[in-house]
């Protein structure tokens, strides 16, 4: 008999989601635990498994709808009830609950005719396949480059570049790249855009935390030729990159160990010191920034720092991510400067008390023992929650973090 499965809340919080592909058409076969469908969270972009087999009989929603929590996500029955035949139909007592991965949902009292959509294996994000389509370019003939053969942004811009003619690749060009804009005209209008519901989910967070977490931004510089210099030892011995956020997450740890007002939550009129230490990591992505957070930062090494810091970048920026991995950190570092930024004032995340972010690192003249010295030069910014943090813990936090930079084996001995 035909069984309806409910999107179940498979993040914290969660109260709706958008469909972004359907794996499996109405009318086809799917095996329990088989995938059935690819949804965008406020975050994440996660595929949700059928929790029985049988026959599609009904998506609960067309690509790119948006479905709330605890509404039909999918209707699974036999055959005859996918060709549209009188259904058996199980009629429950109890009032419908929200479904999850492994328990069975209710059963539907009845099954509308199928309309089977067209389908596809090509793995890509909605804003992937809108420009695509723009460009009326084929996605199935692009070969992606991304985790699972996931076609990317750039694997599209490829390929236009190569093979469609000066119109379309205008159309297709991002519109910060278009060419200058001319002098408006009376005819000129305001475009109204809708935000994506991971710039939207970004927007609260923002609000929430400049709302409630009363701001303070100390600034340092920070001389980073050791640190540049171990960097690059450790990559040749070991013949792996070593992200520069490894060793400054590694760094960072002594001192959240010293000042653990740095590792807490404000929770009501208590401060909530948090004993593991879930670092987040800022990634820059095309959607956004997320923050993806690498559970016992203190229980790793700088080697396996780097491999967690290189999966959660690449998994960030490909939205492959659990929500798991993007939500929980108990401090937040930000790399700005992969993206050319000296000191800024970053915004504390929240459910934090602080976050720390660090610029690019420029030579520039220093003075040492009376002599005048080039170095690289690190900017450092450290935000934190004013009514938790003083400004004199702060500065002995950000000393104690500056000294771990210029010298490494006082972090890397521990």
């Amino acid at each position: 008999m035909a069984r309806e499965f409910r999107l179940p809340d498979i993040g914290e919080g969660l109260t709706e989601a958008e469909i972004v592909r359907w794996l499996i058409a109405e009318g086809d076969p799917v095996a329990a635990d088989q995938p059935i469908v690819e949804v965008e969270t406020d975050k994440a972009v996660v595929e949700i498994p059928s929790p029985y087999g049988g026959i599609v009989v009904r998506h609960g929603g067309a690509e790119g709808e948006t479905i709330e929590v605890g509404a039909v996500l999918v209707v699974v029955g036999s055959q005859e009830e996918a060709v549209g035949a009188e259904p058996a139909i199980a009629v429950s007592e109890a009032a419908p609950i929200v479904g999850t991965l492994i328990e069975e949902a209710e059963v539907i009292e009845s099954v509308p005719e199928p309309v089977t959509p067209v389908t596809t294996s090509v793995k890509a994000l909605p804003v992937v396949r809108k420009l695509a389509r723009d460009a009326g370019l084929d996605l199935e003939t692009v070969t992606g480059t991304g985790t699972g053969g996931r076609i990317t942004r750039e694997d599209v811009e490829a390929v236009i570049s190569t093979t469609a003619s000066p119109s379309v690749r205008e159309a297709a060009r991002p519109e910060t790249e278009s060419a200058m804009p001319t002098v408006a005209t009376s005819t000129s209008q305001d475009e109204r855009r809708p935000m994506s519901r991971l710039r939207r989910t970004i927007a609260a967070n923002m609000s929430k935390s400049w709302a409630e977490i009363p701001h303070v931004t100390t600034f340092d510089d920070v001389d980073a030729t050791r640190l540049l210099e171990v960097r690059i030892a450790l990559s040749e011995r070991h013949e792996v990159k070593i992200p520069i956020e490894a060793l400054l997450v590694r760094a960072v740890l002594p001192a959240l160990s010293a000042f653990p007002e740095f590792n807490a939550t404000v929770d009501g009129d208590d401060l909530l010191v948090h004993g593991s230490h879930d670092i987040g990591i800022a990634v820059d992505t095309p959607d956004g920034l997320l923050v993806a957070v690498i559970r016992d930062a203190d229980t790793k090494g700088v080697l396996e720092l780097a491999t967690e810091v290189a999966r959660l970048g690449e998994g960030a920026r490909e939205r492959t991510l659990s929500p798991d991995e993007l939500t929980g950190q108990t401090f937040t570092v930000s790399n700005i400067g992969a993206v050319g930024g000296g000191h800024g004032t970053p915004i504390v995340p929240p459910g934090t008390t602080a976050i720390l972010s660090i610029g690019r690192a420029k030579s520039k003249p220093i003075v040492y023992d009376g002599d005048l010295v080039i170095a690289p030069v690190m900017p450092l910014s450290l935000s934190y929650d004013h009514r938790v943090i003083d400004g004199g813990m702060g500065r002995r936090f950000m000393a104690m973090l500056m000294e771990n930079l210029e010298e490494p084996a006082l972090f890397l001995a521990g």
